[in-house]
Parts: C-alpha cells; structure tokens; sequence
C-alpha cells in the first residue's frame, strides 16, 4: 500500500488543539471567544473533509474501482473504513465485535 501524505491533516489537527487551548482562555460571549469558537468549527469540518479524502485512498485496494469509492457517502466511508480495520489498525475490537460503529 502506498504511502498516504498527512502532512494537512497533521495541520488541521494541530490549528483544532489550538483553538480549542485559546477558547478556554477567554471568557464566554467575548469577541475572542466567538473568533476561537468559529476557528474550532472550521478546523473539525476542514479536519472531518481531509479525514474522508485520505480514507477514500486507503479504501481503493478494497473495492473493485474508484468510483465505486467515490459513489460512498460520508457514513458508507467511515463504515467500510472500520470494516477494513483503518480506523483502527492495531486494534482487535472489530473482529471480536466487541466495538460496532453506529455510524
């Protein structure tokens, strides 16, 4: 499988626990606050979109064309990527169906 750049979503990421650090530094109803809490939703939708995209490129090995991958919505993906065990890797939960996503 080949190697899949994160170097964005690394970003989106860590922009996200900065926000999220700032927000409780100010009081509620502030300016800053409304600024940290508009950056926090944005960074969880720009990180959300990126998760998606590199998780439709890992599905591709999984499916018989990338269009098929293509035709998933959002759920469908995060539901074939737990299928597959992406989401989590080194963790046996999924096959001893201890964990089921109710995505």
């Amino acid at each position: 499988m080949s190697t899949i750049n994160t170097e964005y979503l690394e970003k989106d990421i860590s922009v996200l626990e900065r926000a999220y650090t700032l927000i409780k530094t100010v009081p509620e109803g502030s300016l800053d606050y409304e600024m940290y809490r508009n950056s926090l939703v944005k960074g969880f939708e720009m990180t959300l979109e990126q998760s998606g995209k590199l998780l439709k490129k890992r599905l591709l090995p999984y499916f018989s064309s990338k269009k098929a991958v293509d035709a998933l919505n959002f759920k469908d993906l995060f539901r074939e990527a737990a299928k597959h065990s992406l989401l989590f890797p080194h963790s046996q939960l999924l096959k001893k169906n201890k964990f089921s996503p109710s995505i």
